[in-house]
């Protein structure tokens, strides 16, 4: 796989740290001609410090005979308004500062759309809600999640099969296990839980079906 380009040419710690979690590679450009003369698989242009000249670059980047793609876009929240009239410049944003987890997410699921993705079988991402299966770790909108190990393991067992509906006693064996001897009422105070932890915005990814048990989200398949 070839590496990812980085704008401007001392991007900021924040965003190497991000790439090089996730395990890419990377390189930076800051002109023309170190755009050119290199074989990109995406790039991250980070345009926090100067919206304009991140914006001419981009215009570079999409450049017939240069024509890099996934570009992802690191901007303020005080420059969401500047997107405006550029969408075309940058296939996806992340408003920063971001939590690692979401920057991880949304660079692995950019690249799986040109098919390639290094190995995104360790992170859930579903609307706001990621999760991240290798560190327990879980945020919403960026935000991060402070959940029990019980929490975690649920809310992951449930957002793995949205729009699938499973009863209490199929979340308690599967969740907490077959040697566990709890009632339905404990899946029912660890729902409230996360419910609770979402907020109140996010609180309905997880519906109850009645006389049934619970579901996640809606189902990828519509």
């Amino acid at each position: 796989m070839e590496p990812l380009l980085c704008w401007p040419d001392a991007p900021p710690d924040d965003v190497v740290r991000g790439i090089e979690l996730a395990g890419y590679s990377w390189s930076a450009a800051g002109d023309e001609s170190t755009a050119t003369a290199g074989t990109w698989s995406g790039a991250v242009v980070d345009a926090s410090g100067d919206f304009s000249a991140a914006a001419s670059f981009l215009r570079l980047l999409r450049r017939a005979d240069l024509a890099v793609a996934p570009v992802l876009l690191v901007v303020r929240g005080s420059q969401l308004t500047d997107l405006a009239g550029h969408h075309e410049l940058f296939d996806d944003f992340c408003v920063a500062p971001f939590h690692p987890v979401e920057f991880e997410a949304r660079l692995a699921h950019l690249l799986s759309r040109q098919g390639l993705v290094l190995d995104d079988s360790d992170t859930i991402v579903y609307d706001a809600l990621i999760l991240n299966v290798e560190t327990y770790q879980a945020s919403i909108e960026g935000r991060p999640l402070d959940l029990t190990y019980m929490e975690y393991e649920l809310l992951k067992f449930l957002a793995q099969s949205p729009g699938r509906v499973f009863t209490r006693e199929t979340l308690l064996s599967r969740v907490w296990g077959y040697e566990y001897y709890g009632g339905a009422r404990t899946v029912d105070v660890h729902i409230r839980r996360l419910r609770a932890k979402l907020g109140e915005e996010h609180a309905a990814l997880i519906s109850t079906v009645r006389s049934v048990g619970y579901r996640f989200g809606e189902s990828r398949w519509g």
